[in-house]
């Protein structure tokens, strides 16, 4: 984490479960100083227990607003409005305020808050959880590039950040706030392939995702088109081949296509309120 762009400033994160405390945690092994970090917490028992855990202080949510530079939401959409109800007349048009909620526009902070105020919308995954998070970052009308930037900071302890317009959000949600879900799916299917084909279920288990994890680090690493890693697995005649034609005989690839699609029109359906 840049200490540039974070140094000094007071963190606050309004909502601790569990994608609220890997956040947490990240920024403190990153180096934030546990004196410029405070939570909030529904139950005043999981207060107590993140102070003991981090060393950092517990606060209500009023406080948080008036003494924080940075408040990060992590709250459940639904949850979102009775929280703003709570904060508005707290906070003042020099906070930043880091929404983490699933489909909710920037516009929608900016009408219940003070005029001018900063807001920065995220859409983590789960992968924060284990330092491989995939953030994408988008600016309301009221945030500069530092604002930005000390959003970046704050998500890269806990993975990768990237900026996208805010139009973009709904197809991000999409791909990479739902992503780990897919692989999920994927994986749990070619476990049962394995079990189908006749191994026991821990080592079908244990090759496939040591396969995934060699995979993704490729991809990740060589810089090459994932055609071309695909490529050099597949000899002409052989094994893999002849799973790809089945693969593309039963329309995976339109139904991935499908299956996105419909990600990002219910993303959208809950950005407007949709149930």
């Amino acid at each position: 984490m840049s200490n540039s762009t974070t140094a000094g400033q007071k963190i606050a994160f309004l909502g601790t479960g569990k994608i609220g405390e890997a956040l947490l945690s990240g920024l403190l092994r990153a180096g934030a100083d546990p004196a410029d970090v405070m939570v909030t917490a529904r139950r005043p028992e999981r207060a107590t227990e993140l102070a003991d855990r981090y060393g950092v202080a517990t606060a209500t949510n009023a406080e948080a607003a008036k003494l924080a530079d940075t408040l990060i939401l992590a709250v459940k959409p639904q949850d979102m409005g009775t929280l703003l109800d709570e904060l508005a007349e707290h906070v003042a048009a020099d906070k930043l305020i880091v929404s983490a909620a699933a489909g909710i526009p920037t516009a929608w902070f900016e009408d219940r808050l003070a005029p001018g105020t900063p807001v920065v919308r995220v859409m983590p995954n789960t992968p924060v959880l284990v330092d491989e998070g995939m953030s994408v970052i988008s600016g309301g009308s009221h945030a500069t590039e530092a604002h930005l930037e000390r959003t970046e900071a704050i998500f890269r302890s806990v993975g990768k950040a990237l900026r996208v317009p805010e139009s973009q959000q709904d197809a991000a949600t999409a791909l990479s706030g739902s992503g780990p879900a897919y692989f999920y799916f994927l994986v749990e299917a070619m476990i049962d392939a394995g079990i189908l084909l006749g191994l026991p279920r821990q080592v079908a288990h244990e090759l496939i995702v040591q396969s995934a994890i060699g995979a993704s680090v490729m991809l990740r690493d060589s810089g090459e088109h994932p055609v071309k890693l695909r490529e050099a697995v597949t000899s002409p005649a052989g094994t893999t081949i002849a799973a790809i034609r089945e693969l593309e005989n039963h329309g995976v690839r339109a139904a991935l296509l499908g299956a996105l699609e419909a990600a990002r029109d219910r993303s959208r359906e809950l950005a407007t309120g949709g149930k």
